[in-house]
């Protein structure tokens, strides 16, 4: 069976939902990832969303395969939101949650994210994570 993820000539781009408040967060994401993270990953396309109502119903429209969200922003931190997806989508596509301090990873593993990356964004840890998760999606 071919892996969806492995990019090919016709492959369809990824959507990869990329949640905060901060506009400046989101670009830093975008920016880190590109649209090709590793060769064996087909293209991202991305979704961005600065709201938590616009993420619970794009998530709830599907076609995202995997959600990038802010556990800094306001006034809904990613990590909250992450566990309702979690608790409320039976389909529910892996999560990456942002935290500022390596402390919050306990928090993080509360929201049932399967990866946790800190603030400041280094690229390679970002990608590293992302394209774990979409390797096995």
């Amino acid at each position: 069976m071919a892996n969806p993820t492995v990019r090919s000539e016709d492959s369809v781009p990824l959507r990869v939902l990329v949640y905060s408040s901060d506009a400046a967060t989101r670009d830093q994401v975008m920016r880190a990832l590109g649209t090709r993270p590793h060769p064996d990953v087909a293209e991202i396309e991305y979704v961005e969303v600065a709201t938590e109502p616009v993420v619970i119903r794009t998530m709830d429209a599907g076609g995202i395969d995997l959600a990038i969200l802010d556990g800094e922003a306001t006034p809904a931190g990613g990590m909250g939101i992450a566990k309702q997806l979690k608790d409320e989508l039976d389909a529910c596509p892996p999560i990456v949650v942002l935290v500022g301090r390596a402390d919050d990873r306990w928090l993080a593993d509360w929201s049932r994210a399967e990866a946790v990356v800190e603030h400041p964004i280094e690229p390679f840890r970002l990608a590293e994570a992302v394209v774990s998760l979409l390797r096995r999606a």
